[in-house]
């Protein structure tokens, strides 16, 4: 009877987390491609795209909030089996969404020069910047919904859709910025313009490919238009309880990750374009890490919602096992493809071996965020304690990392390589925390009502 529990538990894992990771691959292959293209063509052009898209990030951080918060919640109900509650949250979730799409929207509309003007003082980058924004705008709106659909979907274990559509956005986006960037085909040349047609393009159609799904072939929840009218202000209040310090802190990581840019791209003229191929293609490899952390939420969530909690206890230390083992296949991997993935960047020497140096030293940093991340996103935040997660981050990012980073870049004047190990340094002190709390702390929380 155990071995079958156990294999059970193994199976689930598995199949939630498969799924998860190769639509995370999948879809920043479309970025890493974005960026192989852009760089052929223009290493200006990458770089104006590489700065819109820190706004893009800060934008998918606070969905991805919204989204998680959606998870820990419903990943309980359904755990219990009640759909009605469920659906009141998606469709709090979902004005949420909405509301920061249109804001952000409107703000880059009005601003579209100071935006860019953040993250570099090139006047050439910011030309082609712009362009990009001026396109890429209007796919706010359609990642909003199509995301926070998939966090509905994912929390009844219903996540090879998502996979599927990252597949089909996959050849819809590069598709399109083949023949626009370049001119192919008899079609204008478009440059960084013509990589952001592609993105809407595949946005739009992702989202009503998805719509169409639900329609036809959802059953767990019979989602429609309706479930999205009603607003429930009890359950509203609990739903943004948790979710709105997860808000501020994804906010805060997705302004960390921006100031890298910001950061490196007022040190050297190489270092912004640099920092962007290694993060894209550390971003592929870190979604090993990112499918544990959402993998784990639902597994927690639902065991929390059957009330056995010594079965959550049990599952918290096999998958921070399972973690350990991710984490080490992680760096070992990041470590051997960068070099083969580097030779097909047409960049300047000093920019490959500036960004080759950046892979060396996020192949040590992924192991440590193998660990941390999905201990402390999905099992002690997925188990209901956002707080200790929220305030782990605002110490470590906001009392450490950002503050020595700024010192060691424009005080002490040291080498980019030596900041980007000073960004990255909580991916490393972060495991100590998340694994005391993990082990010692009162992590497991019920959200549910009766």
């Amino acid at each position: 009877m155990k071995r079958k529990a156990d294999t059970s538990f193994y199976r689930k894992f598995l199949t939630i987390y498969v799924a998860l990771v190769l639509q995370n691959v999948v879809t920043l292959s479309v970025n890493l491609a974005d960026n192989m293209m852009l760089g052929s063509y223009s290493e200006t052009a990458l770089s104006g795209v590489a700065a819109v898209n820190q706004i893009q990030f800060i934008y998918q951080q606070l969905l991805m909030a919204l989204g998680d918060g959606l998870v820990i919640f419903c990943s309980q109900y359904w755990g219990k089996r009640q759909t009605e509650p469920m659906k009141k949250i998606s469709a709090t979730a979902m004005h949420a969404g909405l509301l920061i799409a249109i804001l952000l929207f409107a703000l880059v509309s009005i601003f579209p020069r100071q935006a860019v003007g953040i993250f570099t003082t090139e006047e050439s980058i910011i030309r082609e910047g712009v362009s990009y924004l001026s396109i890429i705008r209007f796919t706010y709106l359609f990642f909003a919904v199509t995301q926070i659909l998939l966090a509905t979907l994912r929390s009844v274990e219903v996540v090879k859709i998502a996979f599927y559509l990252s597949v089909m956005t996959f050849f819809v986006n590069c598709g399109i910025n083949y023949v626009l960037i370049y001119g192919h085909f008899g079609a204008p040349e478009m440059g960084a313009a013509g990589a952001a047609i592609g993105t809407l393009a595949a946005r739009m159609t992702e989202l009503v490919v998805l719509i169409i799904y639900i329609i036809k072939k959802e059953k767990q929840l019979h989602l429609s238009i309706r479930s999205y009218l009603q607003h429930d202000r009890v359950l509203s209040g609990d739903y943004f309880r948790v979710t709105a310090p997860m808000l501020v802190v994804q906010g805060l990581w997705g302004v960390n990750t921006a100031l890298q840019t910001v950061i490196l791209g007022h040190m050297t003229a190489a270092a912004i374009a640099a920092n962007s191929v290694a993060s894209t293609i550390f971003m592929m490899v870190k979604s090993m890490a990112v499918g544990a952390a959402s993998t784990a939420s639902i597994i927690i969530g639902n065991t929390i919602g059957t009330g056995d909690i010594a079965l959550v206890k049990k599952y918290s230390g096999r998958l921070q096992r399972i973690f350990v083992v991710i984490g080490l296949v992680s760096g070992l991997l990041l470590f051997l493809i960068r070099v083969p993935i580097l030779q097909l960047y047409d960049l300047s020497a000093s920019t490959k071996e500036m960004a080759n140096t950046f892979l060396i030293i996020l192949s040590v940093v992924v192991i440590g965020m193998s660990y941390q991340m999905p201990t402390n996103n999905g099992i002690i935040r997925g188990g209901g304690n956002a707080m200790f997660v929220v305030k782990m981050d605002l110490i470590s990012i906001w009392g450490i990392v950002i503050p020595l980073s700024f010192v060691m870049a424009f005080v002490v004047k040291a080498s980019p390589a030596v900041v980007v190990c000073c960004l990255n340094a909580d991916q490393i002190f972060k495991c100590i925390p998340a694994f005391l709390e993990s082990h010692y702390g009162n992590w497991i929380r019920k959200l549910t009502r009766e």
